[in-house]
Order: C-alpha cells, then structure tokens, then sequence
C-alpha cells in the first residue's frame, strides 16, 4: 500500500486491476452491457473550457445509471473500496457529487472518436475498462500530472510543451485511479472503428465539498451546453 500511495501521488494514475475479485468484475461487465442496450446519446463537440479539444462518443448518463442499476449503486458507496482509495490517495474519497456527475459510462466506436484533453470537476475516478480494442486501434489514456485547470484559460497546449506525457494501454477487465482534478488526461482518437467502453466512478475530496463546481460546460449531461460546441 506504501508504495501504491507513492505511485498515485506521482503519476496522479495507477492501475487497480485487483481491487475486486473476478465476479465483482463480471458483474460489473454484465450491469454495463445491460445499460448501454438501451438507446446511447451521441455527443460531439468541442469545448471552450478545455481550449475546445474534442467529445466524440455515445453515453449513459449519471442519472439513468443510478436508477437502473443498483450493483454500481452500491459498490461506489462501499466503505471497503472508498477506504482503501482513501489509503492510496492519501486523503479521504467521498461519495459526495452532484447527480450528474456520480457515473458515466461512455462508448467510442467510430474512427476519430476520443475524450479529448480535460480535467474533471471532482478529484477522483475509478475507470473500469469494460472493453477495450488492441493499442494499435488507438483509445490509450494520456495523462499530465499535478496541472491545475482554469477554465477561463486552461492553456493546455502550453501545459502539454511544458511537461512530460505519460500513455498507458490496457485490457478489457483493467481498473484504474485517477486524480482527476490535478491531472490532465485524454484517450487518444481511434484510427479506424473498434469498440472502447469505460464505466466512470466519481469521487470527491473534502476540498472539493465546499466548492461551487456547477458550471456552463456539462457536457455529459446537456449537449447543448453553453461551452460545448457541436458539430452535429
């Protein structure tokens, strides 16, 4: 655990395959699979917060997830798992975010689908990599660790000329820990069409609780946000 902390405190990324045994991982798989037979909604845009990098891909919304799916209901709420992030974080991981923001699951499968650069509102994720193409397809996770994000002038292209960027490539069934707020991060774009499907869990830090995080730039959960460009 000494070492995982040093780790998560370095790179703002670890991997957490074995958090959960094989069944819970199974039954998450299941419970996703499940979710996205449902109608997806398809988001691409650009937008402003993020120096307007890309959002090509279909998703499950918070809310949806939340109603209908009562096994990611529970286990983002288990003390087991919030208290060992905690050890790993080196502070205490709350359940404690707006509606919108709880879950997430998204899908890329088109050529030239992505995540682009961002930073998330709240300071935790734990990403379940429920299916994932081999790295020559693309969908590897870039990351930047300890930036800070302004939305009114994130400078991530300068951020990225300043700074080393780390990319990890995974294994459909891989977990990973992500500092969200501090570590700017993208997937990179497929290069032809294959299936990427993740399942985000979203935490607080107590810092995080007294903060006014609502913004123009939901995305997720409004298309037709007043940052997000569309190009549908």
């Amino acid at each position: 655990m000494f070492s995982l902390r040093h780790e998560f405190a370095r790179n703002g990324f670890i991997q957490l395959r074995d958090i959960v045994d094989d069944g819970v991982r199974e039954k998450i798989t299941a419970a996703v699979n499940s979710l996205i037979e449902h109608p997806l909604e398809r988001r691409d845009l650009h937008l402003a917060t993020t120096d307007n990098t890309p959002r090509y891909m279909s998703v499950v919304r918070s809310e949806f997830i939340a109603e209908n799916s009562p096994l990611i209901n529970t286990l983002s709420k288990s003390e087991v798992l919030l208290d060992t992030l905690s050890v790993i974080a080196g502070t205490r991981v709350v359940p404690s975010v707006s509606r919108d923001e709880e879950y997430l699951i998204t899908k890329q499968e088109r050529k030239g689908d992505t995540h682009g650069w961002h930073w998330g509102d709240y300071s935790f994720a734990l990403i379940w990599i429920i299916e994932t193409p081999p790295i020559a397809k693309g969908g590897m996770l870039q990351c930047v660790p300890h930036t800070s994000w302004d939305k009114a002038n994130p400078r991530i292209h300068e951020l990225l000329c300043s700074n080393p960027i780390a990319t990890y490539g995974f294994k459909t069934g891989d977990i990973y820990f992500l500092r969200t707020d501090t570590t700017l991060h993208r997937t990179i774009a497929l290069n032809e069409d294959a299936t990427w499907i993740i399942l985000n869990m979203t935490w607080a830090a107590e810092k995080d609780l007294v903060r006014n995080l609502h913004g123009n730039d939901r995305w997720w959960e409004d298309q037709h946000a007043e940052a997000a460009k569309n190009l549908t």
